[in-house]
């Protein structure tokens, strides 16, 4: 109760917030509309002594994680208060660039780390469907309305279309590292393939900057009488049970084979 009487020195305030689970638009996904409120918040209740993000990310959609960060920096530039980001057991894909928004970044020993490419994943279905008899109809007005169609078999010239889609968004993602990181990145390291680092070679090839944990950094930063203030985000009753229309099997099983890949 002390830092509300007025005239004491008031302890230095952090905000922790979470960000937990694949990056997308919709259902359980951290979203930037869904993230925007909490977000606003924790840079602008009182004068933060600095932000700290937890993040535990498997990736997902580009266009949100840049949104996320995005805000991130505006509001750190705009309010001048640093941020800290400390990764769980993943900071992959999509997790990195939620964490690349971060002033330092800070990871455990075991984290996992990286993954800076795009993928898009498919199914071909077409022999299914002819061993069970099934013709399937479609009729398009556009020539590339059935682009991609799982159950059509693959093309060529849709092949060299996916790899001309995901080469930008690729080279958006190297942007962000490279601004972000600058000259902390490992010289002649080849750090945009893909590949995963684990803790200290993380911190070695210059995508983090060390070996920490939440309170004991903070505290090590900005004293031992800090105060943690977490900030997550709400869900209703049912979005806890799972119980909500968005909260697909198929989203489910899109989640679950992020993780997968990551051996979580």
């Amino acid at each position: 109760m002390k830092h509300l009487i007025p005239f004491l020195p008031k302890p230095p305030i952090v905000p922790v917030i979470r960000l937990q689970g694949a990056i997308g638009a919709g259902g359980r996904s951290l979203s930037d509309q869904a993230l925007a409120p909490l977000l606003e918040r924790a840079f602008s209740r009182g004068k933060p002594a600095a932000v700290a993000l937890v993040i535990n990310s498997p990736g997902g959609s580009a266009v949100q994680s840049s949104l996320i960060a995005a805000r991130i920096r505006r509001l750190a530039d705009e309010k001048r208060v640093p941020v800290h980001c400390f990764v769980e057991d993943v900071a992959a894909s999509g997790g990195y660039w939620l964490a690349t928004a971060a002033d330092r970044i800070w990871v455990d020993p075991s984290s996992l780390v990286g993954s800076i490419g795009v993928i898009y994943a498919s199914f071909g279905l077409h022999e299914l469907l002819a061993k069970n008899g099934v013709e399937r109809r479609v009729h398009t007005a556009g020539r590339s309305k059935s682009f991609a169609d799982p159950f059509k078999p693959e093309r060529p010239e849709d092949v060299a279309r996916i790899h001309a889609m995901l080469a930008p968004l690729h080279e958006n993602f190297i942007a962000q590292v490279k601004a972000r990181r600058g000259a902390r990145l490992k010289p002649d390291a080849d750090l945009f393939n893909a590949d995963i680092w684990v803790g200290q070679a993380s911190v070695e090839n210059g995508l983090t900057d060390g070996i920490g944990h939440l309170v004991p950094k903070m505290k090590e930063l900005y004293g031992d009488k800090v105060r943690f203030v977490p900030y997550g985000q709400r869900r209703s009753l049912l979005q806890r049970f799972g119980m909500t229309m968005t909260d697909t099997f198929v989203s489910s099983v899109e989640e679950r084979a992020l993780w997968a890949r990551y051996g979580l």
